[in-house]
Protein backbone atom coordinates (compact mmCIF):
# COMPACT_ATOMS: atom_id res chain seq x y z
CA UNK A 1 0.00 0.00 0.00
CA UNK A 2 1.37 3.39 -0.91
CA UNK A 3 2.65 5.43 2.00
CA UNK A 4 0.27 8.26 3.01
CA UNK A 5 3.20 10.62 2.88
CA UNK A 6 3.26 10.18 -0.86
CA UNK A 7 0.12 12.29 -1.01
CA UNK A 8 2.19 15.26 0.12
CA UNK A 9 4.62 14.90 -2.75
CA UNK A 10 4.53 17.53 -5.53
CA UNK A 11 2.28 16.68 -8.44
CA UNK A 12 4.11 15.20 -11.40
CA UNK A 13 4.89 17.65 -14.13
CA UNK A 14 4.78 20.64 -11.78
CA UNK A 15 7.73 22.56 -10.47
CA UNK A 16 7.89 22.39 -6.62
CA UNK A 17 7.40 26.16 -6.43
CA UNK A 18 4.27 25.95 -8.66
CA UNK A 19 2.86 23.21 -6.47
CA UNK A 20 3.44 25.20 -3.30
CA UNK A 21 1.84 28.28 -4.86
CA UNK A 22 -1.24 26.26 -5.90
CA UNK A 23 -1.67 24.79 -2.40
CA UNK A 24 -1.29 28.23 -0.88
CA UNK A 25 -4.00 29.69 -3.15
CA UNK A 26 -6.39 26.83 -2.39
CA UNK A 27 -5.92 27.20 1.34
CA UNK A 28 -6.27 31.00 1.18
CA UNK A 29 -9.51 30.74 -0.82
CA UNK A 30 -10.93 28.22 1.63
CA UNK A 31 -10.02 30.29 4.69
CA UNK A 32 -11.48 33.44 3.11
CA UNK A 33 -14.76 31.67 2.32
CA UNK A 34 -15.02 30.31 5.87
CA UNK A 35 -14.26 33.71 7.35
CA UNK A 36 -16.83 35.54 5.23
CA UNK A 37 -19.71 33.07 5.54
CA UNK A 38 -20.81 34.12 9.06
CA UNK A 39 -20.67 37.81 8.07
CA UNK A 40 -22.75 37.20 4.95
CA UNK A 41 -25.23 35.14 6.92
CA UNK A 42 -25.61 37.86 9.56
CA UNK A 43 -26.11 40.55 6.92
CA UNK A 44 -28.69 38.43 5.12
CA UNK A 45 -30.58 37.84 8.36
CA UNK A 46 -30.49 41.55 9.21
CA UNK A 47 -31.75 42.47 5.74
CA UNK A 48 -34.60 39.97 6.02
CA UNK A 49 -35.53 41.34 9.44
CA UNK A 50 -35.50 44.91 8.13
CA UNK A 51 -37.86 43.89 5.32
CA UNK A 52 -40.26 42.24 7.77
CA UNK A 53 -40.25 45.29 10.06
CA UNK A 54 -40.82 47.67 7.14
CA UNK A 55 -43.57 45.43 5.82
CA UNK A 56 -45.35 45.46 9.20
CA UNK A 57 -45.28 49.26 9.37
CA UNK A 58 -46.14 49.89 5.73
CA UNK A 59 -49.21 47.67 5.43
CA UNK A 60 -52.69 49.11 5.88
CA UNK A 61 -55.97 47.43 6.88
CA UNK A 62 -58.43 46.74 4.09
CA UNK A 63 -62.00 45.58 4.59
CA UNK A 64 -64.19 44.78 1.62
CA UNK A 65 -66.85 42.36 0.51
CA UNK A 66 -65.74 40.06 -2.29
CA UNK A 67 -68.40 37.98 -4.02
CA UNK A 68 -70.64 38.29 -0.98
CA UNK A 69 -67.96 37.33 1.55
CA UNK A 70 -66.45 39.84 3.98
CA UNK A 71 -62.68 40.09 3.77
CA UNK A 72 -60.28 41.70 6.22
CA UNK A 73 -56.72 42.05 4.93
CA UNK A 74 -53.43 43.84 5.46
CA UNK A 75 -52.17 45.32 2.18
CA UNK A 76 -49.35 47.53 0.96
CA UNK A 77 -50.51 51.02 -0.05
CA UNK A 78 -49.18 50.44 -3.57
CA UNK A 79 -50.90 47.06 -4.06
CA UNK A 80 -53.51 47.04 -6.81
CA UNK A 81 -56.92 45.45 -6.46
CA UNK A 82 -55.90 43.04 -9.22
CA UNK A 83 -52.85 41.79 -7.33
CA UNK A 84 -54.78 41.53 -4.07
CA UNK A 85 -57.51 39.45 -5.72
CA UNK A 86 -55.05 37.13 -7.44
CA UNK A 87 -52.24 36.83 -4.91
CA UNK A 88 -53.93 37.24 -1.54
CA UNK A 89 -57.42 35.90 -2.22
CA UNK A 90 -56.49 33.36 -4.93
CA UNK A 91 -59.22 34.64 -7.25
CA UNK A 92 -57.26 34.09 -10.44
CA UNK A 93 -60.24 34.35 -12.80
CA UNK A 94 -59.49 38.06 -13.06
CA UNK A 95 -56.61 38.19 -15.54
CA UNK A 96 -53.54 40.40 -15.71
CA UNK A 97 -53.18 41.44 -19.32
CA UNK A 98 -51.45 44.71 -20.16
CA UNK A 99 -51.34 45.94 -16.53
CA UNK A 100 -51.90 49.45 -17.92
CA UNK A 101 -55.70 49.61 -18.16
CA UNK A 102 -55.71 49.20 -21.92
CA UNK A 103 -56.95 45.63 -22.51
CA UNK A 104 -59.80 45.15 -20.02
CA UNK A 105 -58.80 41.61 -19.02
CA UNK A 106 -58.79 42.65 -15.37
CA UNK A 107 -62.33 44.11 -15.33
CA UNK A 108 -64.30 43.61 -12.10
CA UNK A 109 -67.31 45.32 -10.54
CA UNK A 110 -66.93 47.70 -7.61
CA UNK A 111 -70.30 48.53 -6.07
CA UNK A 112 -71.86 47.43 -9.35
CA UNK A 113 -69.66 49.56 -11.61
CA UNK A 114 -66.98 48.09 -13.86
CA UNK A 115 -63.39 49.11 -13.20
CA UNK A 116 -59.95 48.09 -14.38
CA UNK A 117 -58.59 46.43 -11.27
CA UNK A 118 -54.99 46.87 -12.47
CA UNK A 119 -55.42 50.65 -12.14
CA UNK A 120 -57.33 50.54 -8.85
CA UNK A 121 -55.38 50.61 -5.60
CA UNK A 122 -56.66 48.21 -2.98
CA UNK A 123 -57.03 50.95 -0.39
CA UNK A 124 -59.41 52.77 -2.75
CA UNK A 125 -62.05 50.06 -2.37
CA UNK A 126 -62.06 49.93 1.41
CA UNK A 127 -65.63 49.23 2.56
CA UNK A 128 -66.88 48.51 -0.95
CA UNK A 129 -68.43 45.44 -2.60
CA UNK A 130 -66.35 43.67 -5.22
CA UNK A 131 -67.66 41.16 -7.75
CA UNK A 132 -65.28 39.07 -9.83
CA UNK A 133 -66.00 36.50 -12.53
CA UNK A 134 -66.08 33.85 -9.81
CA UNK A 135 -69.01 35.66 -8.19
CA UNK A 136 -71.35 35.76 -11.19
CA UNK A 137 -72.48 32.13 -11.18
CA UNK A 138 -74.68 30.80 -8.42
CA UNK A 139 -73.20 27.45 -7.56
CA UNK A 140 -73.40 25.25 -10.65
CA UNK A 141 -75.85 27.64 -12.34
CA UNK A 142 -74.02 29.90 -14.77
CA UNK A 143 -74.87 33.56 -15.14
CA UNK A 144 -77.01 34.27 -18.26
CA UNK A 145 -74.09 36.13 -19.83
CA UNK A 146 -71.77 33.20 -19.27
CA UNK A 147 -74.29 30.88 -20.92
CA UNK A 148 -74.66 33.29 -23.86
CA UNK A 149 -70.88 33.42 -24.37
CA UNK A 150 -70.81 29.62 -24.49
CA UNK A 151 -73.74 29.46 -26.89
CA UNK A 152 -72.33 32.04 -29.31
CA UNK A 153 -68.66 31.02 -29.03
CA UNK A 154 -67.77 34.41 -27.57
CA UNK A 155 -64.22 33.32 -26.89
CA UNK A 156 -61.34 31.37 -28.39
CA UNK A 157 -58.22 31.31 -26.21
CA UNK A 158 -60.38 32.43 -23.28
CA UNK A 159 -57.82 34.71 -21.62
CA UNK A 160 -59.82 37.91 -22.09
CA UNK A 161 -63.18 36.21 -21.49
CA UNK A 162 -63.59 36.96 -17.75
CA UNK A 163 -63.06 40.67 -18.38
CA UNK A 164 -65.29 40.58 -21.46
CA UNK A 165 -68.14 38.99 -19.50
CA UNK A 166 -67.82 41.41 -16.59
CA UNK A 167 -67.92 44.35 -19.02
CA UNK A 168 -70.80 42.81 -20.97
CA UNK A 169 -72.92 42.56 -17.82
CA UNK A 170 -72.07 46.15 -16.91
CA UNK A 171 -72.78 47.29 -20.47
CA UNK A 172 -76.39 46.12 -20.18
CA UNK A 173 -76.80 47.47 -16.65
CA UNK A 174 -75.55 50.88 -17.80
CA UNK A 175 -78.10 50.95 -20.60
CA UNK A 176 -75.50 50.88 -23.37
CA UNK A 177 -76.61 47.75 -25.23
CA UNK A 178 -79.36 49.17 -27.43
CA UNK A 179 -77.68 48.49 -30.77
CA UNK A 180 -74.72 46.68 -32.24
CA UNK A 181 -72.79 49.94 -32.70
CA UNK A 182 -73.50 51.02 -29.14
CA UNK A 183 -72.36 47.66 -27.77
CA UNK A 184 -69.15 47.85 -29.81
CA UNK A 185 -68.53 51.38 -28.54
CA UNK A 186 -69.04 50.58 -24.88
CA UNK A 187 -67.15 47.28 -25.09
CA UNK A 188 -64.20 48.89 -26.88
CA UNK A 189 -62.16 48.93 -23.68
CA UNK A 190 -61.98 45.13 -23.77
CA UNK A 191 -59.57 43.72 -26.34
CA UNK A 192 -59.94 40.22 -27.80
CA UNK A 193 -56.76 39.28 -29.62
CA UNK A 194 -58.54 36.27 -31.13
CA UNK A 195 -61.06 38.56 -32.82
CA UNK A 196 -64.25 37.07 -31.40
CA UNK A 197 -66.00 40.46 -31.40
CA UNK A 198 -69.02 39.53 -33.59
CA UNK A 199 -69.81 36.57 -31.33
CA UNK A 200 -69.40 38.68 -28.21
CA UNK A 201 -71.85 41.23 -29.61
CA UNK A 202 -74.33 38.46 -30.44
CA UNK A 203 -74.12 37.12 -26.89
CA UNK A 204 -74.77 40.54 -25.38
CA UNK A 205 -77.66 41.21 -27.74
CA UNK A 206 -79.34 37.93 -26.88
CA UNK A 207 -79.19 38.62 -23.16
CA UNK A 208 -80.38 42.22 -23.64
CA UNK A 209 -83.22 41.37 -26.03
CA UNK A 210 -84.31 38.43 -23.89
CA UNK A 211 -84.95 40.82 -21.02
CA UNK A 212 -82.88 38.61 -18.74
CA UNK A 213 -81.93 40.28 -15.49
CA UNK A 214 -78.20 40.65 -15.11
Amino acid sequence: MEDDKSLLKPQQGLHPEDNSRRNFLKQSTLLTAVALTPVAAVKAAESHMDEKIAEAFEKLPLKMEVNGVAKSLQVEPRATLLDILREQLDLTGTKKGCDHGQCGACTVHVDGHRVNSCLTLGIMVNGKKITTIEGLAKGDDLHPMQEAFLKHDGFQCGYCTPGQIMSAVACIREGHANSEMEIREYMSGNICRCGAYPNIVNAIQEVKEGGIAV
